[in-house]
Protein backbone atom coordinates (compact mmCIF):
# COMPACT_ATOMS: atom_id res chain seq x y z
CA UNK A 1 0.00 0.00 0.00
CA UNK A 2 2.89 2.34 0.83
CA UNK A 3 4.27 1.83 -2.70
CA UNK A 4 0.90 2.75 -4.22
CA UNK A 5 0.73 5.98 -2.19
CA UNK A 6 4.30 6.80 -3.22
CA UNK A 7 3.45 6.21 -6.89
CA UNK A 8 0.37 8.46 -6.67
CA UNK A 9 2.37 11.19 -4.93
CA UNK A 10 5.06 11.04 -7.59
CA UNK A 11 2.44 11.22 -10.37
CA UNK A 12 0.80 14.20 -8.66
CA UNK A 13 4.14 16.00 -8.48
CA UNK A 14 4.75 15.30 -12.19
CA UNK A 15 1.31 16.72 -13.11
CA UNK A 16 1.91 19.84 -11.01
CA UNK A 17 5.34 20.29 -12.55
CA UNK A 18 4.00 19.94 -16.10
CA UNK A 19 1.16 22.35 -15.36
CA UNK A 20 3.56 24.89 -13.89
CA UNK A 21 5.86 24.61 -16.90
CA UNK A 22 2.92 25.13 -19.27
CA UNK A 23 1.77 28.25 -17.40
CA UNK A 24 5.31 29.62 -17.57
CA UNK A 25 5.45 28.85 -21.30
CA UNK A 26 2.11 30.57 -21.93
CA UNK A 27 3.16 33.57 -19.87
CA UNK A 28 6.39 33.89 -21.84
CA UNK A 29 4.60 33.66 -25.20
CA UNK A 30 2.02 36.28 -24.22
CA UNK A 31 4.87 38.56 -23.16
CA UNK A 32 6.38 38.08 -26.63
CA UNK A 33 3.05 39.04 -28.22
CA UNK A 34 2.99 42.34 -26.33
CA UNK A 35 6.66 43.01 -27.04
CA UNK A 36 6.11 42.50 -30.76
CA UNK A 37 3.02 44.74 -30.79
CA UNK A 38 4.66 47.57 -28.84
CA UNK A 39 8.00 47.39 -30.65
CA UNK A 40 7.11 46.50 -34.23
CA UNK A 41 3.34 46.88 -34.50
CA UNK A 42 1.62 47.62 -37.81
CA UNK A 43 -1.86 48.63 -36.71
CA UNK A 44 -1.21 52.34 -36.12
CA UNK A 45 0.24 52.80 -39.61
CA UNK A 46 -2.56 50.75 -41.16
CA UNK A 47 -5.07 52.99 -39.39
CA UNK A 48 -3.33 56.12 -40.61
CA UNK A 49 -3.61 54.91 -44.21
CA UNK A 50 -7.28 53.97 -43.75
CA UNK A 51 -8.23 57.32 -42.20
CA UNK A 52 -6.35 59.27 -44.90
CA UNK A 53 -8.76 57.73 -47.42
CA UNK A 54 -11.59 59.97 -46.23
CA UNK A 55 -15.20 59.14 -45.21
CA UNK A 56 -16.35 55.57 -45.84
CA UNK A 57 -20.07 55.35 -45.21
CA UNK A 58 -21.63 52.20 -46.69
CA UNK A 59 -22.51 52.60 -50.34
CA UNK A 60 -20.08 55.45 -50.93
CA UNK A 61 -17.05 55.60 -53.21
CA UNK A 62 -14.94 56.10 -50.07
CA UNK A 63 -16.17 52.79 -48.65
CA UNK A 64 -15.09 50.93 -51.79
CA UNK A 65 -11.69 52.62 -51.73
CA UNK A 66 -11.37 51.46 -48.12
CA UNK A 67 -12.12 47.88 -49.17
CA UNK A 68 -9.22 47.94 -51.62
CA UNK A 69 -6.89 49.70 -49.18
CA UNK A 70 -7.46 47.16 -46.41
CA UNK A 71 -7.23 44.16 -48.73
CA UNK A 72 -3.81 45.44 -49.82
CA UNK A 73 -2.82 46.08 -46.18
CA UNK A 74 -3.68 42.44 -45.36
CA UNK A 75 -1.49 41.25 -48.21
CA UNK A 76 1.34 43.51 -47.02
CA UNK A 77 0.94 42.03 -43.53
CA UNK A 78 1.59 38.56 -44.91
CA UNK A 79 -1.91 37.09 -45.19
CA UNK A 80 -1.66 34.38 -47.85
CA UNK A 81 -5.44 34.25 -48.28
CA UNK A 82 -7.28 37.55 -48.78
CA UNK A 83 -10.69 37.75 -50.41
CA UNK A 84 -13.54 40.18 -50.93
CA UNK A 85 -17.03 38.93 -50.10
CA UNK A 86 -19.79 40.71 -52.07
CA UNK A 87 -22.73 42.14 -50.11
CA UNK A 88 -25.51 44.57 -50.99
CA UNK A 89 -25.66 47.61 -48.72
CA UNK A 90 -27.86 50.71 -48.34
CA UNK A 91 -26.79 54.01 -49.85
CA UNK A 92 -27.76 57.22 -48.02
CA UNK A 93 -26.22 60.67 -48.46
CA UNK A 94 -26.62 63.56 -46.05
CA UNK A 95 -26.06 66.21 -48.73
CA UNK A 96 -24.41 69.61 -48.25
CA UNK A 97 -27.23 71.40 -46.48
CA UNK A 98 -27.60 71.01 -42.69
CA UNK A 99 -29.01 74.02 -40.92
CA UNK A 100 -30.80 74.80 -37.68
CA UNK A 101 -31.36 78.36 -36.44
CA UNK A 102 -33.13 79.10 -33.17
CA UNK A 103 -34.93 82.45 -33.06
CA UNK A 104 -35.96 84.22 -29.85
CA UNK A 105 -36.97 87.78 -28.95
CA UNK A 106 -33.32 88.63 -28.28
CA UNK A 107 -32.06 87.40 -31.63
CA UNK A 108 -31.01 84.14 -33.22
CA UNK A 109 -28.42 81.40 -32.79
CA UNK A 110 -27.12 78.94 -35.35
CA UNK A 111 -26.76 75.51 -33.78
CA UNK A 112 -24.13 72.84 -34.50
CA UNK A 113 -26.18 70.09 -36.14
CA UNK A 114 -25.97 67.09 -38.44
CA UNK A 115 -28.58 64.83 -39.99
CA UNK A 116 -29.19 61.47 -38.36
CA UNK A 117 -28.34 58.57 -40.65
CA UNK A 118 -31.39 57.58 -42.66
CA UNK A 119 -33.26 60.83 -42.15
CA UNK A 120 -35.29 62.31 -44.95
CA UNK A 121 -34.54 65.85 -46.12
CA UNK A 122 -36.77 68.90 -46.02
CA UNK A 123 -37.47 68.79 -49.75
CA UNK A 124 -35.54 71.92 -50.60
CA UNK A 125 -37.59 73.96 -48.15
CA UNK A 126 -37.02 75.45 -44.70
CA UNK A 127 -39.24 74.18 -41.91
CA UNK A 128 -40.19 76.76 -39.29
CA UNK A 129 -42.00 75.93 -36.08
CA UNK A 130 -41.99 76.46 -32.33
CA UNK A 131 -39.75 74.18 -30.25
CA UNK A 132 -41.16 71.78 -27.65
CA UNK A 133 -38.77 69.93 -25.32
CA UNK A 134 -39.25 66.29 -24.31
CA UNK A 135 -36.95 64.67 -21.74
CA UNK A 136 -39.01 61.57 -20.84
CA UNK A 137 -41.31 59.54 -23.09
CA UNK A 138 -43.99 59.85 -20.41
CA UNK A 139 -44.33 63.52 -21.40
CA UNK A 140 -45.62 62.67 -24.86
CA UNK A 141 -49.24 62.17 -23.86
CA UNK A 142 -49.33 65.14 -21.47
CA UNK A 143 -47.90 67.45 -24.16
CA UNK A 144 -49.71 65.94 -27.15
CA UNK A 145 -51.62 69.13 -27.98
CA UNK A 146 -48.37 71.13 -28.07
CA UNK A 147 -46.53 68.60 -30.26
CA UNK A 148 -48.76 69.03 -33.30
CA UNK A 149 -47.03 71.27 -35.82
CA UNK A 150 -43.94 71.63 -33.58
CA UNK A 151 -40.27 70.80 -33.93
CA UNK A 152 -39.58 68.51 -30.99
CA UNK A 153 -36.33 68.70 -29.01
CA UNK A 154 -35.46 65.31 -27.42
CA UNK A 155 -33.12 66.15 -24.56
CA UNK A 156 -32.56 63.15 -22.32
CA UNK A 157 -28.88 63.40 -21.23
CA UNK A 158 -26.45 60.62 -20.38
CA UNK A 159 -26.59 59.36 -16.81
CA UNK A 160 -23.11 60.26 -15.45
CA UNK A 161 -23.06 57.54 -12.76
CA UNK A 162 -22.43 54.24 -14.65
CA UNK A 163 -18.71 53.44 -14.72
CA UNK A 164 -19.13 51.48 -17.96
CA UNK A 165 -20.33 54.28 -20.22
CA UNK A 166 -22.10 52.01 -22.72
CA UNK A 167 -24.81 51.63 -20.05
CA UNK A 168 -25.50 55.36 -20.24
CA UNK A 169 -25.56 55.19 -24.03
CA UNK A 170 -28.00 52.28 -23.97
CA UNK A 171 -30.36 54.24 -21.73
CA UNK A 172 -30.52 57.19 -24.18
CA UNK A 173 -30.03 55.91 -27.71
CA UNK A 174 -33.69 55.03 -28.20
CA UNK A 175 -34.49 58.74 -28.55
CA UNK A 176 -32.08 58.93 -31.50
CA UNK A 177 -33.14 55.68 -33.12
CA UNK A 178 -36.92 55.84 -32.67
CA UNK A 179 -37.58 59.46 -31.67
CA UNK A 180 -38.72 60.73 -35.07
CA UNK A 181 -41.62 58.29 -35.34
CA UNK A 182 -42.55 58.61 -31.67
CA UNK A 183 -43.19 62.35 -32.09
CA UNK A 184 -44.50 62.10 -35.66
CA UNK A 185 -47.35 60.09 -34.18
CA UNK A 186 -48.47 63.31 -32.48
CA UNK A 187 -48.13 65.49 -35.57
CA UNK A 188 -44.62 66.91 -35.05
CA UNK A 189 -42.88 68.33 -38.12
CA UNK A 190 -39.26 67.43 -37.26
CA UNK A 191 -37.05 66.30 -34.41
CA UNK A 192 -33.84 67.65 -32.84
CA UNK A 193 -31.97 65.05 -30.77
CA UNK A 194 -29.34 65.73 -28.10
CA UNK A 195 -26.05 64.12 -29.14
CA UNK A 196 -25.19 60.81 -27.50
CA UNK A 197 -22.24 61.90 -25.35
CA UNK A 198 -21.23 62.78 -21.80
CA UNK A 199 -18.96 65.53 -23.08
CA UNK A 200 -20.32 69.05 -23.34
CA UNK A 201 -18.92 70.44 -26.58
CA UNK A 202 -19.97 71.73 -29.99
CA UNK A 203 -19.62 68.45 -31.92
CA UNK A 204 -22.93 67.01 -33.16
CA UNK A 205 -22.98 63.19 -33.09
CA UNK A 206 -24.81 61.41 -35.90
CA UNK A 207 -25.96 57.79 -35.83
CA UNK A 208 -28.61 55.51 -37.25
CA UNK A 209 -32.32 56.11 -36.93
CA UNK A 210 -35.33 54.24 -38.29
CA UNK A 211 -38.88 55.11 -39.19
CA UNK A 212 -42.02 53.29 -38.09
CA UNK A 213 -44.08 52.83 -41.25
CA UNK A 214 -47.26 53.53 -39.28
CA UNK A 215 -46.42 57.24 -39.05
CA UNK A 216 -45.27 59.96 -41.49
CA UNK A 217 -41.51 60.34 -41.96
CA UNK A 218 -40.11 63.59 -40.60
CA UNK A 219 -36.58 65.10 -40.74
CA UNK A 220 -34.26 64.20 -37.85
CA UNK A 221 -31.03 65.89 -36.81
CA UNK A 222 -28.62 65.76 -33.89
CA UNK A 223 -27.54 68.89 -32.07
CA UNK A 224 -24.35 69.26 -30.03
CA UNK A 225 -24.52 68.82 -26.27
CA UNK A 226 -23.40 72.44 -25.76
CA UNK A 227 -26.29 73.65 -27.90
CA UNK A 228 -28.66 71.25 -26.17
CA UNK A 229 -27.70 72.78 -22.81
CA UNK A 230 -28.25 76.29 -24.19
CA UNK A 231 -31.63 75.44 -25.74
CA UNK A 232 -32.78 73.71 -22.56
CA UNK A 233 -32.00 76.84 -20.53
CA UNK A 234 -34.01 79.02 -22.94
CA UNK A 235 -37.02 76.74 -22.62
CA UNK A 236 -36.58 76.41 -18.85
CA UNK A 237 -36.65 80.22 -18.58
CA UNK A 238 -39.92 80.30 -20.59
CA UNK A 239 -38.28 81.88 -23.64
CA UNK A 240 -40.32 81.20 -26.77
CA UNK A 241 -38.04 79.46 -29.26
CA UNK A 242 -38.72 78.98 -32.95
CA UNK A 243 -36.54 76.67 -35.03
CA UNK A 244 -35.79 77.02 -38.73
CA UNK A 245 -34.28 73.86 -40.20
CA UNK A 246 -33.26 72.46 -43.57
CA UNK A 247 -31.65 69.18 -44.67
CA UNK A 248 -30.78 67.80 -48.11
CA UNK A 249 -30.55 64.06 -47.31
CA UNK A 250 -31.29 61.47 -49.98
CA UNK A 251 -31.68 57.70 -50.04
CA UNK A 252 -30.85 55.53 -53.05
CA UNK A 253 -31.33 51.86 -53.99
CA UNK A 254 -28.92 49.37 -52.42
CA UNK A 255 -25.49 49.06 -54.04
CA UNK A 256 -22.76 46.42 -54.17
CA UNK A 257 -20.02 46.48 -51.55
CA UNK A 258 -17.72 43.95 -49.85
CA UNK A 259 -16.51 42.42 -46.62
CA UNK A 260 -12.72 42.00 -46.51
CA UNK A 261 -11.51 38.61 -45.24
CA UNK A 262 -7.98 37.50 -44.41
CA UNK A 263 -7.14 33.98 -43.25
CA UNK A 264 -4.41 31.82 -41.76
CA UNK A 265 -5.13 28.13 -42.28
CA UNK A 266 -5.17 25.85 -39.24
CA UNK A 267 -2.69 23.00 -38.95
CA UNK A 268 -5.04 20.53 -37.24
CA UNK A 269 -8.68 21.64 -37.37
CA UNK A 270 -11.06 23.09 -39.95
CA UNK A 271 -12.92 25.01 -37.21
CA UNK A 272 -12.60 28.79 -37.35
CA UNK A 273 -11.66 31.40 -34.77
CA UNK A 274 -12.84 34.75 -36.12
CA UNK A 275 -11.84 38.25 -35.09
CA UNK A 276 -13.37 41.32 -36.68
CA UNK A 277 -14.44 44.95 -36.76
CA UNK A 278 -16.51 47.03 -39.16
CA UNK A 279 -14.98 48.89 -42.06
CA UNK A 280 -17.78 51.37 -42.70
CA UNK A 281 -18.00 54.58 -40.67
CA UNK A 282 -20.20 57.65 -40.50
CA UNK A 283 -19.23 60.35 -42.93
CA UNK A 284 -18.64 63.26 -40.54
CA UNK A 285 -15.23 62.10 -39.26
CA UNK A 286 -12.42 59.61 -39.93
CA UNK A 287 -14.08 56.71 -38.11
CA UNK A 288 -10.80 56.14 -36.28
CA UNK A 289 -12.24 54.81 -33.01
CA UNK A 290 -15.48 53.59 -34.64
CA UNK A 291 -14.34 51.30 -36.04
CA UNK A 292 -11.07 51.73 -37.86
CA UNK A 293 -9.37 50.71 -34.61
CA UNK A 294 -11.25 47.41 -34.48
CA UNK A 295 -10.37 46.63 -38.10
CA UNK A 296 -6.64 47.17 -37.76
CA UNK A 297 -6.54 45.39 -34.38
CA UNK A 298 -8.22 42.34 -35.92
CA UNK A 299 -5.62 42.21 -38.69
CA UNK A 300 -2.78 42.89 -36.29
CA UNK A 301 -3.80 40.17 -33.82
CA UNK A 302 -3.25 37.54 -36.51
CA UNK A 303 -0.10 39.21 -37.84
CA UNK A 304 1.42 39.19 -34.35
CA UNK A 305 0.96 35.43 -34.02
CA UNK A 306 2.42 34.82 -37.48
CA UNK A 307 5.38 37.13 -36.78
CA UNK A 308 6.25 35.00 -33.74
CA UNK A 309 6.20 31.82 -35.82
CA UNK A 310 3.03 30.52 -34.22
CA UNK A 311 1.26 27.74 -36.16
CA UNK A 312 -2.43 27.79 -35.20
CA UNK A 313 -4.39 24.58 -34.71
CA UNK A 314 -7.61 26.22 -35.89
CA UNK A 315 -8.10 28.40 -38.93
CA UNK A 316 -7.77 32.06 -37.90
CA UNK A 317 -9.82 34.59 -39.82
CA UNK A 318 -9.89 38.40 -39.70
CA UNK A 319 -13.09 39.90 -41.10
CA UNK A 320 -13.67 43.58 -41.84
CA UNK A 321 -17.44 43.81 -42.04
CA UNK A 322 -19.24 46.34 -44.21
CA UNK A 323 -22.40 48.20 -43.13
CA UNK A 324 -22.53 47.80 -39.36
CA UNK A 325 -23.61 51.41 -38.88
CA UNK A 326 -26.83 51.41 -40.87
CA UNK A 327 -27.94 47.93 -41.78
CA UNK A 328 -25.65 45.06 -40.68
CA UNK A 329 -25.82 43.70 -44.23
CA UNK A 330 -22.18 42.57 -44.31
CA UNK A 331 -22.56 40.59 -41.09
CA UNK A 332 -25.73 38.88 -42.32
CA UNK A 333 -24.10 38.03 -45.66
CA UNK A 334 -21.10 36.54 -43.85
CA UNK A 335 -23.26 34.39 -41.55
CA UNK A 336 -25.41 33.20 -44.46
CA UNK A 337 -22.28 32.18 -46.37
CA UNK A 338 -20.87 30.36 -43.33
CA UNK A 339 -24.12 28.42 -43.00
CA UNK A 340 -24.25 27.62 -46.73
CA UNK A 341 -20.72 26.19 -46.77
CA UNK A 342 -21.04 24.46 -43.35
CA UNK A 343 -18.22 26.47 -41.82
CA UNK A 344 -17.91 25.86 -38.09
CA UNK A 345 -17.02 29.01 -36.13
CA UNK A 346 -16.16 28.02 -32.57
CA UNK A 347 -15.32 31.55 -31.41
CA UNK A 348 -15.97 35.02 -32.84
CA UNK A 349 -14.29 38.06 -31.27
CA UNK A 350 -15.35 41.62 -32.06
CA UNK A 351 -13.48 44.86 -31.46
CA UNK A 352 -15.94 47.77 -31.75
CA UNK A 353 -15.58 49.84 -28.60
CA UNK A 354 -12.74 52.15 -29.61
CA UNK A 355 -8.96 52.06 -29.61
CA UNK A 356 -8.41 52.65 -25.90
CA UNK A 357 -6.42 50.63 -23.35
CA UNK A 358 -7.60 47.03 -22.96
CA UNK A 359 -9.64 46.22 -19.87
CA UNK A 360 -11.25 42.85 -20.56
CA UNK A 361 -13.57 40.65 -22.57
CA UNK A 362 -17.31 39.97 -22.37
CA UNK A 363 -18.46 36.44 -23.23
CA UNK A 364 -21.81 35.51 -24.73
CA UNK A 365 -23.34 32.14 -25.54
CA UNK A 366 -21.12 29.86 -23.42
CA UNK A 367 -20.54 29.44 -19.69
CA UNK A 368 -17.71 26.99 -20.44
CA UNK A 369 -15.83 29.56 -22.52
CA UNK A 370 -16.28 32.14 -19.75
CA UNK A 371 -15.00 29.73 -17.09
CA UNK A 372 -11.93 28.99 -19.20
CA UNK A 373 -11.24 32.68 -19.73
CA UNK A 374 -11.57 33.36 -15.99
CA UNK A 375 -9.03 30.58 -15.35
CA UNK A 376 -6.60 32.41 -17.66
CA UNK A 377 -7.10 35.72 -15.88
CA UNK A 378 -3.72 35.52 -14.04
CA UNK A 379 -2.00 35.39 -17.46
CA UNK A 380 -3.84 38.51 -18.66
CA UNK A 381 -3.97 40.72 -15.56
CA UNK A 382 -0.35 41.95 -15.91
CA UNK A 383 -1.54 43.75 -19.05
CA UNK A 384 -4.51 45.47 -17.38
CA UNK A 385 -7.03 42.86 -18.57
CA UNK A 386 -9.30 42.15 -15.61
CA UNK A 387 -12.92 42.87 -16.62
CA UNK A 388 -14.02 39.37 -17.65
CA UNK A 389 -17.69 38.44 -17.40
CA UNK A 390 -20.90 37.63 -19.25
CA UNK A 391 -21.89 40.32 -21.72
CA UNK A 392 -22.60 41.19 -25.33
CA UNK A 393 -20.16 40.10 -28.01
CA UNK A 394 -20.97 42.69 -30.68
CA UNK A 395 -23.32 43.51 -33.54
CA UNK A 396 -21.34 42.08 -36.47
CA UNK A 397 -20.76 38.68 -34.88
CA UNK A 398 -24.32 38.39 -33.53
CA UNK A 399 -25.68 36.61 -36.67
CA UNK A 400 -23.33 33.71 -35.81
CA UNK A 401 -25.04 33.14 -32.45
CA UNK A 402 -27.66 30.63 -33.74
CA UNK A 403 -24.80 28.35 -34.84
CA UNK A 404 -23.60 28.00 -31.22
CA UNK A 405 -20.58 30.17 -31.83
CA UNK A 406 -19.06 31.64 -28.67
CA UNK A 407 -19.27 35.42 -29.02
CA UNK A 408 -16.66 37.58 -27.30
CA UNK A 409 -16.55 41.36 -27.15
CA UNK A 410 -13.19 43.08 -26.62
CA UNK A 411 -13.61 45.71 -23.88
CA UNK A 412 -11.26 48.71 -23.77
CA UNK A 413 -11.53 51.53 -21.24
CA UNK A 414 -14.84 53.23 -22.06
CA UNK A 415 -14.51 56.63 -20.35
CA UNK A 416 -13.66 58.67 -23.48
CA UNK A 417 -15.35 56.62 -26.18
CA UNK A 418 -18.53 58.69 -26.43
CA UNK A 419 -16.50 61.88 -26.71
CA UNK A 420 -15.75 60.67 -30.26
CA UNK A 421 -18.49 58.21 -31.19
CA UNK A 422 -20.17 59.28 -34.49
CA UNK A 423 -18.70 62.78 -34.15
CA UNK A 424 -16.44 64.98 -36.31
CA UNK A 425 -13.81 64.60 -33.58
CA UNK A 426 -13.37 60.87 -34.36
CA UNK A 427 -10.13 61.58 -36.21
CA UNK A 428 -6.90 59.63 -36.55
CA UNK A 429 -5.29 62.19 -34.22
CA UNK A 430 -7.65 61.03 -31.45
CA UNK A 431 -5.95 57.61 -31.39
CA UNK A 432 -3.15 56.85 -28.94
CA UNK A 433 -0.65 54.55 -30.68
CA UNK A 434 0.32 52.64 -27.55
CA UNK A 435 -3.24 52.02 -26.43
CA UNK A 436 -4.17 50.79 -29.91
CA UNK A 437 -1.25 48.35 -29.94
CA UNK A 438 -2.01 47.07 -26.44
CA UNK A 439 -5.54 46.23 -27.61
CA UNK A 440 -4.27 44.28 -30.61
CA UNK A 441 -1.90 42.31 -28.36
CA UNK A 442 -4.69 41.54 -25.88
CA UNK A 443 -6.84 40.09 -28.66
CA UNK A 444 -3.89 38.07 -30.01
CA UNK A 445 -3.27 36.63 -26.53
CA UNK A 446 -6.92 35.56 -26.26
CA UNK A 447 -6.80 33.90 -29.69
CA UNK A 448 -3.62 32.04 -28.71
CA UNK A 449 -5.16 30.67 -25.51
CA UNK A 450 -8.40 29.50 -27.11
CA UNK A 451 -6.52 28.03 -30.07
CA UNK A 452 -4.23 26.07 -27.74
CA UNK A 453 -6.75 24.84 -25.18
CA UNK A 454 -10.29 25.33 -26.50
CA UNK A 455 -13.06 25.73 -23.94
Amino acid sequence: MKKIYTAFAFLFILVLSASSQQVASDSLFIRKIFDEALSRGHCYENLRILCANGPRLSGSAGAERAVKIMAKAMQNDGFKTVKLQPTMVPKWERGPNELCIIKTKEGQKKLNVCALGGSIGTGGKKLKARVVEIIRWSQLDSLKDELKGAIVFLNRPFDPTPIYTFSAYGACVDQRHAGASKVSKYGALAVLVRSMSHKIDENPHTGSMAYDSAFPKIPAMAISTADAEWLHKQIEQKVNCEAEISLSCKEYPDVLSHNVIGEIKGSEKEEIILVGGHLDAWDNGDGAHDDGAGCVQSMEALRLLAALGYKPKHTLRAVLFMNEENGLKGAKTYADSASKFNEKHIIAIESDRGGFSPRGFYVENSDNALDKLLAWKPLLEPYGIHDIKKGGGGADISPLKPFNTVLIGFVPDSQRYFDYHHAPSDKFEAINKRELELGAAAIAALIYLYDQYGF
